[in-house]
Parts: structure tokens; C-alpha cells; sequence
């Protein structure tokens, strides 16, 4: 079965599906090489760390193009990619989608928000007009060369219209062909329980953001309640970052670091994560 055919039947099966971030190909092998199902090549993920800037739109495609290539090429995983608004108007959505699914993407995500846009979770967002986004929608879907590439729609609509036109807009995107519903940073959790509910008709995702704006369920509670994905989409940046701060701390203070797996992934670790023993056989092969 083909990456785009498991992520669809992964998206269907509603059950909750954990399914973390990766900003690099090396964060992608750390995914794939614990056990995850999929993982999502996260816009904000690439910003921080490629950057160092927030996410408010400083990406763009050719940006988020790259690293789906290189994290294609690192693991076999399906991937959900981060399109932001399409980088334009449906036109340019139209590009991004064949760009982004010639690059690897599996799902290709896209929002309704204003450009430039921000972060879901960050306040000041404003959404274009749901026709607008309905075309952008339809562009999407229409540029897509293969069938089994997935759209996936999200409204940021809750921050600025509330709960009940964030739902509405959602249904129109299903309508229109989106393949998966997201409903960005409900802040309640009987919001949360009732997405399911209200927007049956396509599988659905659901953000977890570690100190955003939505209450933090468990995968197995939001399985229960018919989620098909349970994204962490900045699970692994946040660990990274504190893991860094961690060591470098100690590096500062005590001036040395010992190779303390508790501290520092061991240098045989590392070195296997990136495959060095694959390409010293293929040293040897080539010789």
C-alpha cells in the first residue's frame, strides 16, 4: 500500500492516531524510528529552527518544499504537510499543491486565515471570506495529480467568529472536497467533544498544542470521541529545545559533558539514527 493510501485509511479508522511533528530530516528518523504511524512537517517547526523566527508567515514554499523532499527521502512514513494559506490565492494553492506532492507530501494542509498569516494559537489572526477559501478548496483538489493525495482543510475561524461558524465553515471545505477537517485552537473541551459530532460526514483532526489555547485530551480520549488524528505539531521542536537548554547548561556551568545518555543522545546513537552502518556498506560496495 502506498504512503497516501495508509494515511487515508489511518484518517478513517478514527482512532485517534498520534502523530508528531518533524522539522528536519533527523527529526523525522527519531519519528519513524519510535514506532509513529505518520508525521507532519510542521510550517511553525521549520520557521523556529530554520530561523529562528515565530510563526507569522516568514515561510515559504520553496522553504517547506525542501525539507518535505529531504524528509521524504530519510523515511518512509506518510506525511502531512504544513501549506500554510497556499501562499497566495487559489491559483498559487493550486502551485503549492503540485509543488508540495511532487516533493512527497502525502496530505497536503491549508487554512483560512488572512495572510500573513500566524500561528493558530497566537492572538491578532484574521480568516478570509469562506467563499474565498472554498475556491482555494477546489484549486487544491483540482491540482492534485494523484486521487489519493489528501487535503486537509483547517478554519481558524473559532478565534474570530466563534464556534458555530467555525463549524459551518468547516462543513462547506468537506463539501468541497477537502479530505480531513481541522478546526484550529477550540478552547473548550465540550468544543472538543462535539467536533465529531457536528462534522461526521469526513475524518477529523484534532491539535494538541503543549500551552496553546486548546485543553489537552488524550489520544485515547479523542479516539473515543471519533478523532481520526491527534496531532502534536511542535511535540518534538519543544523537547528539542529543552533538551538543548539542558545540556548546554550544564556544558556552561560545569564545562565539560560526559557521554550521559540521560544527558545526550550517545555518539553510537547518533550515528546510528543517521545510518552511518548502511553507508559504509555501500563504501565497501563501491570500492
Amino acid at each position: 500500500m502506498s504512503t497516501r493510501k495508509t494515511l487515508k485509511a489511518v484518517a478513517e479508522s478514527r482512532r485517534g492516531v498520534l502523530v508528531p511533528d518533524a522539522f528536519n530530516a533527523l527529526s523525522a528518523r527519531v519519528v519513524a524510528d519510535l514506532g509513529f504511524e505518520a508525521l507532519y512537517v510542521t510550517g511553525a517547526g521549520v520557521t523556529n529552527m530554520w530561523f529562528g523566527l515565530p510563526d507569522q508567515a516568514f515561510m515559504g514554499l520553496t522553504d517547506i518544499a525542501d525539507h518535505t523532499a529531504r524528509i521524504r527521502d530519510a523515511v518512509e512514513l506518510p506525511l502531512i504537510v504544513d501549506a500554510d494559506t497556499g501562499f497566495g490565492n487559489a491559483l498559487n494553492t493550486y502551485h503549492a499543491v503540485r509543488t508540495l506532492e511532487r516533493a512527497g507530501a502525502d496530505c497536503i494542509q491549508l487554512e483560512d486565515q488572512v495572510s500573513p498569516k500566524r500561528c493558530g494559537h497566537f492572538n491578532g489572526k484574521e480568516v478570509i471570506s469562506t467563499d474565498e477559501m472554498l475556491g482555494k478548496i477546489k484549486a487544491a483538489v483540482d491540482a492534485r495529480r494523484d486521487p489519493d493525495t489528501l487535503i486537509l482543510a483547517r478554519t481558524d475561524a473559532c478565534a474570530t467568529q466563534g464556534f458555530e461558524a467555525a463549524v459551518e465553515r468547516a462543513q462547506r471545505f468537506g463539501e468541497a472536497g477537502a479530505d480531513i477537517l481541522f478546526v484550529e485552537a477550540v478552547t473548550t473541551a465540550e468544543e472538543i467533544r462535539a467536533l465529531p459530532r457536528r462534522l461526521a460526514s469526513k475524518p477529523q483532526l484534532m491539535n494538541m498544542v503543549i500551552g496553546g489555547k486548546t485543553p489537552i485530551f488524550s489520544a485515547e480520549e479523542l479516539a473515543d470521541l471519533g478523532y481520526g488524528i491527534v496531532l502534536y505539531a511542535n511535540a518534538a521542536l519543544q523537547g528539542a529545545v529543552a533538551g538543548m537548554q539542558k545540556a548546554l547548561t550544564v556544558l556552561r556551568d560545569t564545562k565539560r559533558i560526559d557521554e550521559d545518555p540521560a544527558l545526550v543522545a550517545p555518539f553510537a546513537e547518533r550515528q546510528r539514527l543517521v545510518k552511518k552502518s548502511e553507508w559504509d556498506a555501500l563504501e565497501q560496495k563501491y570500492r
